[in-house]
């Protein structure tokens, strides 16, 4: 399944769009870690806890938002967009949109 971010696959041609597809993750955050995550945020550094969260979420949604795209028979989904989200003021949780258009090419 080729996924790209543009409108377009380079050297294949789109000859039908047949839906708007998307996936979702939704990821906790260890609570234990995430008090070890405020220090962090507070006192600065790159949270491994929270940065791996996210990474997994990201993976979800896309094999999600491909799994999608198959079940139409698509060849790609272009124009593939994440959009990341933490719901809880504390950071307890990931939450990962991917959104895209399944095609079929020549």
């Amino acid at each position: 399944m080729i996924t790209t971010t543009t409108g377009t696959v380079e050297g294949r041609e789109i000859v039908a769009y047949l839906d708007i597809v998307g996936g979702e993750s939704v990821q906790g955050v260890n609570v234990v870690r995430d008090i070890f995550a405020s220090f962090r945020d507070f006192f600065g550094g790159r949270s491994q806890t929270l940065e791996s969260a996210l990474k997994q979420a990201r993976m979800q949604a896309t094999d999600e938002i491909k799994a999608r795209a198959r079940s139409l028979q698509a060849d790609a989904i272009v124009g593939l967009d994440f959009e990341i989200s933490m719901p809880s003021a504390r950071g307890g949780m990931v939450v990962v949109f991917a959104t895209g258009t399944a095609v079929k090419l020549k």
